[in-house]
This record gives C-alpha cells, sequence and structure tokens, in this order.
C-alpha cells in the first residue's frame, strides 16, 4: 500500500515549448465528494480553508478564493512587455509548500545551483508553532547557527510528508525550444520522468482532461 497522502504534481513540457504546471489534490479524504460525470475525477474540497466568522478576513463570500496551499508555479521573464515561461515547477507537501518553492528557487537564482541539486539539498520548514523541522543531512553547523539565534529545531530523519517533493522542468532557450529542457525530480517521494513519445501523449492528455473538465463544470 502506498503511504498516506492525497496530491499529485505534474510538470509537462513539450518540444514545441509548451509547458504545463499541474497540481491536483481532494484535500480532506475523497474531498467534496462529487465526482465529474464520465470522468472519474473527484472534486476537491478547499472551500473547507474559509471561515464562517464575519470579522475573520478569510470569511466566505462571493469573488473570493480560500486560503490553502496548492501552488502550481512558473517561473518566468519580462521580455518586451511579455512574460515568457522560463520553468514550471512545484512542491508538493501542505505547509512546506510556499517554503519548498522559495528555496528552491533561491538556490536556482542566487547561488545558480542546478535544478536537481536545488531540488535534493537539505530542506528546513517553519512550523504553526514557530519551531523549525530540519532535515537529517542539514549542514550540523547551519542547525547550531539557528539554535544560537533562539530557533527552537527539530531534526526529521522521514522526509516524506514534513518536508515535500518537487519536480520541475527548465527551459534551456525561450528562442529555440530544440535546445530542450532540463529536469529534475525529486527523490522523497516516487516519481517519473517520461521523455519524448510518452511525454508527448502525457501533455496530450492533460489538455484532453483538462479541457473536458473545465467543459463539463461551463455547462453545470
Amino acid at each position: 500500500m502506498p503511504k498516506a497522502g492525497g496530491t499529485i504534481y505534474m510538470s509537462v513540457a513539450d518540444e514545441r515549448g509548451m509547458m504545463v504546471s499541474f497540481i491536483q489534490s481532494n484535500y480532506m479524504g475523497f474531498g467534496s465528494g462529487i465526482v465529474v460525470p464520465d470522468t472519474g475525477i473527484s472534486m476537491q474540497n478547499r472551500g473547507c480553508g474559509f471561515s464562517m466568522d464575519p470579522k475573520s478576513p478569510n470569511v466566505v463570500e462571493g469573488g473570493k478564493r480560500p486560503f490553502h496551499t496548492i501552488i502550481p508555479a512558473f517561473l518566468t521573464q519580462q521580455v518586451n512587455g511579455q512574460q515568457e515561461a522560463v520553468m514550471s515547477f512545484g512542491v508538493m507537501g501542505g505547509d512546506m509548500q510556499p517554503q519548498g518553492h522559495l528555496q528552491s528557487v533561491v538556490r536556482m537564482l542566487d547561488y545558480r545551483q542546478q535544478p536537481q541539486a536545488a531540488c535534493d539539498a537539505p530542506r528546513w520548514k517553519v512550523n504553526r508553532d514557530f519551531t523549525i523541522d530540519i532535515e537529517s543531512t542539514l549542514d550540523a553547523k547551519t542547525a547550531a547557527g539557528l539554535q544560537k539565534l533562539g530557533h527552537m529545531i527539530k531534526s526529521v530523519d522521514d522526509p516524506y510528508m514534513d518536508f515535500g517533493s518537487g519536480q520541475y522542468i527548465w527551459k534551456l532557450d525561450r528562442n529555440d525550444p530544440e535546445r530542450g529542457y532540463v529536469a529534475a525530480s525529486d527523490s522523497r517521494r516516487t516519481v517519473w520522468l517520461p521523455a519524448s513519445d510518452a511525454r508527448r501523449r502525457l501533455f496530450s492528455g492533460v489538455r484532453e482532461v483538462a479541457g473536458q473538465v473545465a467543459r463539463r463544470i461551463r455547462a453545470s
């Protein structure tokens, strides 16, 4: 049996330079309990993140989205006033998602690490009680330095749920898709890096399913 967890993330790119960043999470158990007809896709219940307290900034009302941690991401670059995709990526793992995004992107942009090295690097996580979880592979001097600053540190040996799982595809040249991509995938989870024909079929399948779901939602 697989370990507990209800989120999947896919980063997909094709030979024309088109990229997709896709995440799906039912959230609580079977999600909303509503399945899109003829697809087998169950809808999530992230609306549970709303508050019923009228004084809360997160109170449920029209035109708002609930707080949640689902972040299918793109790294973009502004070129001639347009945003061009550089990397499609995502980090699963609850509250770790925005923290994992930050840590991996900082490593790539500020420390010039290639995507796989940034993905594999030890992570840390700020918890809701403001204690800090660190992977057991984090440098001991770094952990000691954090403790001297007053942080409460907990070392975690099992990274499966605590430190998320990232997938990354970096476009080597926005003007020449033939140059290809650099892909990275997280050793903390089960991963799959399809290529060539398999990648094209997967990309086509993602677009087809997304289109079916969108059409049925509009029709409902």
